[in-house]
């Protein structure tokens, strides 16, 4: 950590921000880290740490970034590149994050998702990087599974392979039935927790957007669920019908087909979100985590009622426990523990 420290002095030494005071901010799930530095003259910047000896890089931050902001929507801009040692400068968009806004001015509850979904809408008229990797059914199942190796391995149960590629091939089965479908940009953590207001821009350059490092080639409704069916935060029902219609409306979509893609997705989703929340407390050492797991079984649940689902239902019913109390107090007691499953 000491020698991480001196590492950003000297980065920040070659920069103007180099006598600026730095206050820690909220982190993600990933192993990246960041600070604010305020000048003496009140002005502010990001520092984004994404250490290379942990795995991380700046490098596909830079280039979508600059993507988005090439079709007029509010990354951040980056001010100062370290590469190789995994630093970036980024501009401050503040912290009137969706979540937050939503919780002390629930009037503006609505207008910020419309905002949101019309960043999607607008997002997906534009032709995505042509070398981003595309997000197909293969990993989505893999990435589905998740939900056996590591939230029901986890809690104890023991899942013989049989049974896990009957799983796999369930959520398999259902991403290839999308198909065809036009592939978009996908940047798979957009949620309310990860878009700021900015009311004194226009149009949809009002959302600040973070955390799109991990974009990749998609199904439209991918994000919109990504935004709807949070893990983080309960969204109301009538509003998540406004919005999924208001996208419909907007890009022409069959509705009926367009609504059960959602669902598809966002159990994929949801499935994946188990995985991941439970090896972040059992593995990295995040417990705090694992009080997300309700909210995101019960999206799971919700996603399931759809008709078009029935055999990975069957599947879920079957080999996944329900989250109970006893469930997420042995995933908490396991904290940090575990290195691999």
């Amino acid at each position: 950590m000491k020698a991480r420290q001196q590492q950003i002095r000297d980065f920040l030494s070659q920069t103007s921000w180099k006598t600026a005071k730095i206050s820690p901010l909220a982190g993600d799930a990933s192993n990246r880290r960041y600070d604010r530095l305020k000048a003496d003259n009140g002005q502010t910047t990001v520092l984004m740490d994404a250490d290379p000896e942990k795995g991380e890089t700046v490098e596909p931050f830079v280039k979508i970034a600059r993507y988005l902001q090439s079709i007029g929507l509010s990354a951040p801009e980056i001010f100062e590149i370290d590469v190789q040692n995994g630093f970036l400068l980024i501009e401050d968009l503040g912290d009137d994050l969706f979540a937050r806004i939503s919780e002390t001015t629930p009037a503006l509850e609505v207008e910020l998702y419309e905002n949101a979904v019309d960043v999607l809408i607008e997002l997906h008229k534009h032709q995505p990087p042509a070398d981003l990797n595309f997000y197909d059914a293969d990993i989505m199942a893999d990435m589905g599974c998740l939900a056996l190796t590591w939230y029901a391995v986890g809690a104890g149960l023991t899942i013989d392979q049989e049974n896990q590629d009957h799983f796999r091939n369930a959520v398999r089965e259902l991403i290839v039935g999308l198909e065809p479908y036009p592939k978009v940009l996908i940047q798979r953590d957009f949620h309310a927790e990860n878009l700021i207001w900015l009311p004194d821009r226009q149009g949809t350059a009002r959302v600040g957007l973070l955390d799109f490092q991990d974009a990749m080639l998609g199904h439209p409704a991918y994000d919109l669920m990504s935004l709807l069916k949070d893990a983080r935060r309960d969204v109301k029902p009538q509003i998540i019908t406004m919005m999924i219609d208001r996208y419909i409306n907007a890009t022409q979509q069959d509705a009926e087909c367009f609504k059960e893609n959602c669902a598809i997705v966002s159990a994929q989703r949801n499935l994946r979100i188990l995985g991941v929340f439970a090896r972040l407390s059992l593995h990295s050492g995040k417990p705090g985590y694992v009080d997300l797991i309700p909210r995101v079984w019960q999206n799971l649940v919700s996603d399931l009622s759809h008709p078009s689902v029935v055999m990975l239902r069957e599947q879920v019913d079957r080999l996944l426990p329900r989250p109970t109390a006893d469930i997420l107090e042995i995933l908490k007691d396991k904290c940090g523990t575990v290195p691999h499953l």
